[in-house]
């Protein structure tokens, strides 16, 4: 172990000025000038998914909703007063603090709750809820400050008007970031021209035809099952083979026949039979006196009696109609000889099979070929488009009996889709427009979307959102809002054959959409083709709103049980407590009963949430997120108050408010950056970088914790380094470093003050800072001369470590520590490191690999103490997964702990170890009720129970030979205090080099527990 003085340290750094930092940390920090220089520090902001919040209805109206611009007039007189003649009108400040000069030479006067309430009822009605006031002057009154002013109240309905506005808009259906893209190895270079879904057999296959006539089978992964090519003209077989010589145009999926028809420029149809997992051709139909274009089919669902249509649109811009008469038995009649290969029928001898089919042909619908054609089953419409600028949509009844509604267009339509419960027509072309048409007015379209700077290939209206989905030529996709004709979401697809100005070859259909209903457990996606790629996207089942009211019927908005969580907090001035999860979301509970009372969605967007803090005054909370992003929230109705300038786009790890509201970041930056919350008037937020910090830590900053009463902060980074700093100077003061074998220490996992011996004159020299490092606690003296006050190893198995820390701040009579296993213990403190622990030492000797290879793995660490413990009152196992917080609660005249884990649950407990609940279980508790809470021992149980309910054959060998060890570390969790303290013997404790290197790997990658977890072990 070495200590040095800010003096020391200093003289050290300077001659390592020339160093250069690993390059990792090079790729990772970004400085503030590079930052702002180079682009715009918003964008991570501007980019990323807006997020959601849910709020408790037993909050009321909010005061946006209940204000009418009368009464927000009436408000606004009450708060400004007419000055006299002859007043200067300017705008000043009085030392009060209570009257002020607009800009408009009125004077603006703050009010007091008592005031505010009287004025609301004046403006609003005597029988105004007393409640609903005191929330709406608390939501406004956000600094606690006790009153406040007209331009206060202004600021607060401005965003919650604005985000109301946002909220109305929805969201898009797209839910990838970045779809699932796969190449289609045998396409041999050439486009998909038609992807097909085949639901028969089950489970959902994709079907994709490529231009060359390449069949490829997958399966719903997109993986490849199975390739067959189309066979060509018997005239010219070669070698015993029959070479398919053409291009395709389109297929389509027969559903009640189980086929698949496929149409070639070759003026032929291929019918390919589906029904097994052998995909084979089984009847070629050819001789067609034009190519079939595009191809649609249409079968009466509700009555499988009735004869089923195939649509073949040709290049003359006519369409053949086929009715199969008997499907059951074949589409055709069967062959009077044995064929080799399919049965091949020449189209103009096709009344030959009238008993098995009918055949009708409309010509010239348009001028030039039909590239789109649907059938509208409950009108009898056709429907079809061509890139005529004449006849660029026809609507034709099929019994010719109406005149058709035709559509006209400059450049003609490329594409188009209907919705017959909508009656709306979408179409696209070469003049990059997205247009929207009524099903009865041709002559004018509803709206035209523009944004789009390719021609636009397909579109497709998704009625379950009611939105349209557009693709155009350079690979983008666009998500427009039907009701608003809002763009809400571009997405530019990163396909591989991506050339820059290079145009990309598609097929004439490149989508394939799957909207519900569909079968089994299929999700709504969406198959787009570009070449020889095929693009896969998961879309909403239903519409998705950025707000609303939390009820048991939208759990599915976000998590309530299971959800990996990242932090926790307790607010005592609101008795609420918050956590932070790891896809970004935060909600808060009620202490006292468990009920959810707000909940923020992708409050950091789609990037991880790492921590949280609150302001000094709690009603705010800051988020700080692994792509360097922090955000400012109202924790009384969930509004984002502001956003900080991100230093780097690397992680925030941890946050600290100070007394007066200056906020202290620290993460991979390697530096402290503060934010000025209590002065912040704008949404966005400079970051202030007057911290001498540059160049202190020389690895990412984990931990962070101050001390009020001392006037310091401490840091801890990952190569073991702890720092304490002088609020005043913003200057390190000293540096606290473990030695380690071969230059490798573990890494700093948390930090705590003792705050209560911190402002005790008689202690503040003694142990008042406990840092967690390799599962050991090391309790450190910042005044006093002597700085290492003990150490001891915590948690209750060989390898783990200790990530979060509390105390009783008010007494710190006992320690709380929360390890990786998901075990807890409780230690009593009243008494330990106040004077100097005999014995200490820090070793690091490799451990014994083969007689603890079964239980752990070769990067785990077997550390004991040669140091005094303090006295352990409580040891339970919580959680199955490590603990990320822990807090020591006082509520209810009880100390309660908080925990917080990676397997997703959080909980209260009491210091015995009860359980009280966690937060998202059904039912609700009551937290003055004791009887009602859980003992550890039935907490075993359940655990025990649901252990054995998940061992089956193998696992359940595996388990018994774990379960001895097991059921003594319970055991001795029950025991008493002194005998739970005699039962563990000092001993010599070890820590392994290559479990330190595990760790520093674990770090880079962000992830505390994908490396330690223990639990499935013990």
């Amino acid at each position: 172990m070495w200590i040095k003085t800010s003096a020391e340290k200093d003289g050290e750094l300077s001659g390592m000025k020339d160093l250069t930092r690993s390059s990792d940390s090079e790729a990772q920090v970004v400085s503030m000038d590079t930052l702002r220089n180079k682009k715009n520090p918003w964008v991570l902001y501007e980019t990323e998914v807006p997020h959601s919040r849910f709020c408790d209805p037993r909050s009321g109206v909010s005061p946006a909703e209940k204000l009418s611009p009368v009464q927000l007039k009436l408000l606004r007189d009450a708060f400004t007063v007419t000055p006299r003649a002859g007043e200067p009108k300017i705008h000043e400040d009085r030392s009060s603090g209570r009257r002020r000069k607009n800009r408009g030479g009125n004077e603006e006067r703050g009010m007091t709750f008592e005031e505010f309430l009287q004025v609301l009822r004046t403006v609003i009605g005597p029988d105004i809820d007393d409640t609903w006031v005191e929330r709406f002057f608390s939501e406004v009154d956000i600094s606690c400050t006790g009153q406040v002013r007209w331009q206060q109240l202004c600021s607060y309905l401005l965003l919650e008007y604005t985000e109301r506005e946002r909220a109305s808009i929805p969201t898009a259906a797209l839910l990838d970031p970045q779809p699932q893209i796969t190449h289609c190895s045998h396409n041999k270079r050439e486009p998909t021209v038609r992807v097909v879904a085949v639901s028969h057999p089950p489970p959902l296959r994709y079907i994709s035809v490529s231009k060359g006539g390449q069949i490829t089978v997958w399966n719903s992964g997109l993986h490849i099952l199975k390739t067959v090519g189309l066979a060509g003209d018997p005239t010219e077989e070669v070698a015993n083979t029959r070479r398919f010589r053409g291009w395709t145009t389109d297929a389509v999926y027969m559903a009640n026949v189980h086929k698949v028809a496929i149409a070639t420029d070759c003026r032929e149809l291929h019918f390919l039979d589906v029904s097994t997992a052998d995909v084979f051709e089984d009847v070629h139909l050819f001789g067609f006196r034009s190519v079939p274009t595009a191809l649609c089919y249409w079968h009466d669902v509700q009555n499988p009696e009735s004869p089923p249509l195939l649509l073949l649109g040709d290049e003359k811009g006519g369409v053949h109609l086929m009715w199969f008469l008997n499907p059951s038995k074949g589409l055709f009649n069967n062959p009077s000889k044995k064929q080799n290969g399919p049965h091949r029928i020449f189209f103009p001898d096709l009344s030959e099979h009238s008993k098995t089919v009918s055949h009708r042909y409309i010509p010239n619908i348009h001028q030039e070929p039909i590239n789109r054609l649907m059938f509208e089953p409950s009108t009898s419409d056709i429907m079809t488009s061509s890139e005529s600028d004449t006849s660029s949509v026809v609507f034709l009844n099929l019994t010719l009996r109406r005149e058709p509604y035709i559509w006209k267009m400059k450049q003609g339509a490329k594409c188009f889709d209907y919705s017959a419960p909508l009656q709306l027509m979408v179409t696209g072309g070469c003049d990059r427009a997205v247009r929207l048409w009524t099903r009865f007015v041709t002559t004018r379209p509803v709206a035209a979307l523009l944004g789009h700077c390719a021609t636009i290939l397909d579109v497709a209206i998704y009625p379950p959102v009611g939105q349209i989905i557009s693709y155009s030529r350079d690979a983008e996709l666009r998500v427009w809002d039907i009701s608003t004709h809002q763009c809400l979401k571009t997405l530019r697809l990163q396909f591989p054959c991506l050339q820059p100005g290079r145009i990309l070859e598609h097929g004439n259909f490149p989508f394939l959409l799957l909207s519900p209903p569909l079968p089994g457990e299929t999700q709504p996606h969406l198959v787009v083709g570009c070449k020889d790629y095929l693009a896969r996207l998961h879309l909403a089942e239903s519409r998705r709103g950025r707000g609303g009211w939390l009820t048991n019927e939208q759990r599915e908005f976000g998590p309530e049980i299971g959800m990996v969580l990242s932090c926790a907090l307790y607010n005592p001035t609101l008795r609420q407590v918050v956590t932070g999860h790891a896809d970004s979301s935060v909600s808060l509970w009620d202490v006292e009963t468990g009920r959810r009372r707000l909940q923020i969605l992708n409050a950091h967007g789609e990037d991880e949430l790492l921590c949280m803090t609150l302001d000094s005054t709690h009603r705010r909370l800051v988020t700080g997120a692994r792509n360097g992003t922090i955000k400012v929230w109202n924790l009384l109705n969930g509004l984002n108050l502001h956003k900080m300038e991100p230093v780097s786009k690397s992680e925030v790890t941890k946050l600290t408010c100070l007394h007066d509201n200056k906020l202290l970041a620290v993460g991979w930056s390697q530096r402290i950056v503060q934010y000025d919350i209590g002065a912040a008037k704008d949404l966005y937020v400079r970051a202030d970088m007057s911290w001498k910090s540059g160049g202190v830590h020389r690895s990412d900053i984990l931990a962070v914790c101050q001390c009020p009463a001392l006037g310091v902060v401490a840091t801890a980074s990952h190569d073991g380094e702890v720092v304490i700093w002088r609020l005043e100077t913003q200057g390190p003061l000293l540096h606290f470093q473990r030695e380690g074998q071969a230059g490798v220490v573990p890494p700093v996992d948390s930090l705590l003050f003792l705050q209560h011996r911190a402002a005790n004159r008689k202690l503040r020299n003694r142990g008042i800072l406990v840092s967690s490092q390799a599962g050991c606690l090391c309790f450190w003296s910042v005044t006093g001369e002597t700085h290492t006050y003990g150490e001891f190893y915590a948690p209750e198995q060989p390898g783990a470590r200790v990530l979060s820390l509390s105390s009783d701040q008010p007494e710190n009579t006992i320690l709380v520590s929360g390890d990786t296993t998901g075990w807890l213990q409780i230690w009593d403190i009243s008494h330990y490191a106040l004077d100097v622990q005999h014995g200490v030492s820090w070793c690091e000797i490799k451990t014994n690999y083969k007689h603890f290879g079964h239980m752990y793995s070769m990067s785990s660490l077997f550390t004991q103490s040669v140091g005094e413990r303090p006295t352990l009152l409580r040891s339970w196992k919580a959680h199955d997964r490590g603990v990320v917080s822990v807090e020591v609660l006082d509520v209810a005249e009880r100390l309660l702990v908080l925990t917080a884990s990676a397997d997703g649950a959080a909980g209260l407990w009491t210091r015995d170890g009860d359980h009280v609940g966690s937060f998202g279980q059904e039912g609700m508790w009551n937290i003055t009720d004791a009887a009602a809470y859980q003992s550890r021992e039935t907490q075993n149980d359940l655990r025990e129970d649901r252990e054995e309910e998940g061992r089956t054959g193998s696992d359940w060998v595996e388990a018994s030979k774990v379960k001895p060890q097991q059921t003594s570390q319970e055991e001795a969790s029950r025991t008493s205090p002194a005998e739970n303290h005699h039962q563990q013997p000092r001993q010599p404790m070890y820590v392994c080099e290559d479990f330190c290197q595990t760790v520093t790997s674990s770090h880079r990658r962000g992830r505390l527990f994908d490396d330690i977890d223990h639990s499935n072990h013990g």
